[in-house]
């Protein structure tokens, strides 16, 4: 079976629907950034301070192997979309839903500590929505907004993924 790839902005639920979605239909859960600091033993804001280049090699090397796994849930960086590598290999074996949240929500609930893109400049956020939007709209299968309870979701994307298995 294929594995369901969350995309989309930090702070708009990717990894929190993530979870829920992995335990509701029995699949693993990988978030690429955890998998990141697990196999560099280095956080992702240390990873950062190498420069932005240095951390997309990395996660697009981890992408890559994460994309050979079968059956699981994996919730992608939001600038994982910056490399067009690694849509291919997310698609290679699996469907890519973009997780969309409006911009106004994601800058009510986000914790910038841990995200280095935004810890310096906390208005980023706009600019990287204007800037990654059309292309997280470009590369997903399906969109899913993020506008209601947790579990409203989850069950859209459930919903989705097995009309996707049944072609």
């Amino acid at each position: 079976m294929k594995n369901i790839v969350l995309i989309g902005m930090p702070g708009c639920g990717k990894s929190e629907i993530g979870e829920i979605l992995a335990e509701k239909i029995e699949m693993d859960f990988i978030d690429v950034d955890v998998f990141i600091e697990s196999s560099t033993s280095r956080s992702i804001t240390e990873i950062f301070k190498n420069g932005e280049d240095v951390f997309r090699d990395i996660e697009s090397i981890a992408v890559m192997d994460l994309s050979k796994k079968n059956h699981v849930v994996i919730s992608t960086g939001g600038g994982v979309i910056k490399r067009y590598e690694n849509i291919i290999n997310l698609k290679r074996n699996g469907i890519i839903i973009y997780i969309n949240r409006p911009i106004e929500n994601i800058v009510s609930d986000i914790n910038i500590e841990g995200r280095p893109l935004l810890a310096k400049d906390p208005g980023r956020i706009s600019k990287l929505f204007d800037e990654r939007g059309p292309l997280y709209k470009k590369y997903c299968d399906y969109e899913v907004m993020n506008i209601s309870e947790i579990n409203d979701v989850v069950n859209d994307i459930i919903q989705i993924y097995t009309k996707s298995q049944a072609k």
